[in-house]
């Protein structure tokens, strides 16, 4: 017989997950606000890219297709900070982007001022994009960083 773990629970159970609790997005994920919209992307990868927030802000959605290498990438990627069942939510903005090829891909955000840096992997990877917003938030302009001697530059102008 499955017997649902959950079915049994008690209060004081619920209490000691923290599941009673009424959580709010945090800040570091709320600054990514100005991602929200429609976006041209040109330089390395070259296309369309959108952001919206899924409901409750808690996690903002990026919807993908471009052509990079020769090869069309669709995929959409869930940014916003890890909360498993029964622990407190991580401190790192963290994403996870999945591709029409198979691929999952994670990264790290991190948006400090007009500038956003965008790690690879883990926080502190060698390979990383770090772009700066104009003042009117309408363009984001950087590069993509590879160990060595890769990458390519990176331009969103929203649509």
């Amino acid at each position: 017989m499955n017997e649902n773990p959950l079915e049994n629970i008690t209060a004081d159970q619920i209490d000691a997950y923290g599941l009673d609790e009424q959580l709010v997005p945090s800040s570091a994920v709320a600054v990514l606000d100005r991602l929200v919209g429609e976006w041209t992307v040109t330089g390395g990868a070259e296309g369309i890219i959108r952001y919206e927030w899924m409901p409750g802000r808690f996690f903002l959605l990026q919807h993908v297709e471009l052509e990079q290498f020769g090869q069309t990438i669709t995929g959409l990627e869930v940014i916003g900070q890890l909360h498993p069942f029964g622990e407190p939510a991580g401190t790192d903005v963290v994403s996870r982007f999945y591709d029409s090829m198979g691929n999952t891909l994670d990264y790290v955000y991190e948006l400090e001022g007009d500038k956003l840096t965008i790690w690879a992997g883990t926080k502190e990877s060698p390979a990383y994009f770090t772009g700066t917003f104009s003042d009117d938030d309408r363009v984001l302009d950087g590069a993509w960083v590879y160990p060595g001697d890769g990458g390519y530059p990176s331009t969103m102008t929203r649509r």
